[in-house]
């Protein structure tokens, strides 16, 4: 099993590479009036990984609240 996982971080690690590479052209992205210009993929990036931030604080509340709910004798 331990192969497998190494495969695929493997193979996941070559795509991203690749789609780096290819995604060099800068690109300008505009938000609420601010803007900014950077090669695609390094916008991207950021994106996943404000999304990955955002994300798992809302599965940590979530998870937090389902907790507290519990802990009262409450019924989820």
């Amino acid at each position: 099993m331990r192969w497998i996982h190494l495969a695929v971080i493997i193979l996941f690690a070559t795509v991203m590479l690749i789609f780096v590479v290819q995604n060099l052209d800068i690109v300008t992205m505009a938000f609420l009036g601010l803007s900014a210009r950077a090669p695609l993929a390094l916008l991207i990036a950021f994106a996943y990984l404000c999304g990955m931030a955002t994300g798992s604080s809302l599965w940590a509340l979530l998870r937090r609240a389902l907790e507290g709910s519990r802990g009262k004798g409450i019924a989820p």
